[in-house]
């Protein structure tokens, strides 16, 4: 569903007439090498398309009016092989819509001693042309990452691939639609938001739909359609006894199937992204969505529950990021705690709707009361989620901004088997521990439902937020309270002088 190869970033280099067309030439040519070259390297993950060198005001304004205009173009890659006027820049840079990232590189690693001259010193002046972008790129207060490096060496290549992530998911959410089925979960204030500030800031669009809207799709689906996708199920996972072809819950299993198949149907035809639903509002469905909720996830969609539609917002961005990358990423929610003073930890889970793209293990397909929403017992499916670190995050609507908040995190194998708990889980202990991170949480006024993430890493989120204009806290192994108390109080005068209330 996520096809990052079918997008491009371009390589845009500045010069300027004064060295002469030779010099052009070869900055052109060594241009030209380092795009084959990232497009030759299986850590590049976007194709990477090479631009002709830009010398004057008029071709940097046509190349940023070209950009806006490219379907495909999600960025730039901004490199100033030699000096590059800025003020050539100021025309381009103010109609320019797509993030760039500005390369801090130079052709050649190291500096020749025996044969170095003048001509070798004009050819590669990165060292001071970046140096001029990035005064007019700081003039004209323009977000961007800054990446400086030899352009072979692996943290560089490693970087540069993030931030190629990042803006891949920042070109996904612009235009995306967002739909709800049901409303809010009754009540409850982090879920709610203005949803029409984040389309005019974030790019997407939320819509809510009736239950009718999905059951008509539902109750399209043929007997067919619903034997081949049971059948899948049988061969893909671990079915409890019940569920079984003989089994005496093997209609439950059956209706699960045309649930996923329904609400594939709607979304497929409504072209949406990401979904939401709630417990609260099941008018037409025998049973909540387990196993269709964990399926589409893992195929990129976007989810929230009990209306969140931030957070399927921020589900389908971190499904884009990470596209292609080892470890899952899936909805979540800090569930419970174990308090044990040298081992504390967190049960991470959901109800139902966890992302099978985090399984270690061949996932159990079982069924098992809800005890809540007043229907049917839903089907889902069970496993643990495989230790190593991990990466919590949310966004939250404080009224006058949209804040993005991560919290690194350790994921560890349960200290027991757990038999009777029916759901997907993930145990982890967060950086820098249970009681700084959690209070720094709260203090920050993170929500409960986050997108867990072994694959996402916090620079992804970081440059994101970048792009998007979001406020960025981090909880790490770094983070103590006082300081974090004296980030949110800078942040809030900040804010306030940037945008108001």
């Amino acid at each position: 569903m996520i096809q990052l190869k079918e997008l491009e970033v371009w390589f845009i280099t500045g010069s300027q007439h004064l060295y002469g067309e030779k010099t052009l030439k070869q900055v052109a040519a060594n241009s030209q090498a380092i795009t084959q070259a990232l497009n030759d390297r299986d850590e590049i993950s976007i194709r990477v398309v090479f631009k002709p060198v830009l010398t004057s005001p008029d071709a940097i304004l046509d190349l940023c009016l070209e950009a806006n205009r490219s379907p495909q173009c999600i960025g730039l890659i901004m490199w100033m092989h030699t000096f590059s006027p800025a003020k050539m820049w100021i025309s381009g840079l103010n109609v320019l819509k797509k993030p760039f990232v500005h390369l801090h590189t130079q052709f050649n690693r190291d500096i020749p001693w025996s044969t170095i001259d003048m001509n070798y010193m004009n050819l590669n002046q990165s060292a001071h042309g970046d140096r001029e972008f990035g005064f007019i790129c700081s003039r004209m207060r323009l977000a961007r990452k800054v990446i400086v490096g030899f352009w072979q060496d692996p943290d560089v290549l490693d970087r540069l691939d993030t931030w190629m992530r990042a803006a891949s998911a920042w070109h996904d959410a612009q235009g995306a639609k967002i739909a709800r089925l049901g409303d809010n979960m009754r009540e409850v204030a982090v879920t709610e938001g203005d949803k029409v500030g984040a389309q005019m800031q974030l790019g997407y669009s939320v819509n809510g739909y009736s239950l009718g809207n999905l059951t008509t799709y539902i109750r399209a689906i043929s007997e067919a359609e619903v034997d081949r996708l049971v059948a899948e199920y049988d061969t893909q996972y671990n079915v409890a006894n019940p569920l079984r072809s003989h089994g005496p819950k093997r209609a439950s299993l059956r209706e699960a199937a045309r649930i996923e198949l329904g609400l594939r149907a709607f979304l497929d035809a409504g072209d949406f992204k990401a979904f939401t639903n709630t417990f609260e509002n099941l008018e037409g469905l025998a049973q909540l969505p387990g196993i269709a909720v964990q399926r589409l996830m893992a195929d990129g969609y976007g989810f929230g529950a009990e209306g969140d539609w931030k957070t399927a917002a921020l589900v389908r961005a971190m499904k884009v990021m990470s596209a292609g990358l080892d470890g899952g990423t899936s909805f979540m929610e800090d569930y419970t705690y174990h308090l044990e003073p040298s081992a504390m930890k967190v049960l991470g889970a959901h109800m139902l709707e966890i992302c099978a793209s985090l399984a270690s293990e061949q996932p159990s397909l079982e069924i098992h009361p809800l005890s809540i929403g007043d229907k049917e017992d839903p089907v889902r499916l069970v496993f643990n989620v495989p230790p190593g670190p991990g990466i919590n995050a949310s966004i939250l609507d404080l009224g006058n901004r949209f804040r993005m908040l991560g919290n690194q995190v350790d994921v560890v194998a349960p200290a027991e088997p757990a038999p009777h708990l029916p759901v997907a889980r993930a145990v982890w202990i967060p950086r820098p521990d249970l009681k700084r991170a959690a209070a720094a949480w709260i203090l920050a006024g993170g929500p409960h439902h986050t997108c867990f993430s072994q694959a996402v890493t916090a620079e992804h989120l970081e440059d994101f937020s970048e792009m998007a204009g979001l406020e960025f806290l981090l909880i790490d192994d770094n983070t103590t309270l006082p300081q974090f108390k004296k980030e949110l109080r800078w942040n809030e005068v900040y804010y306030h002088a940037a945008y108001g209330f």
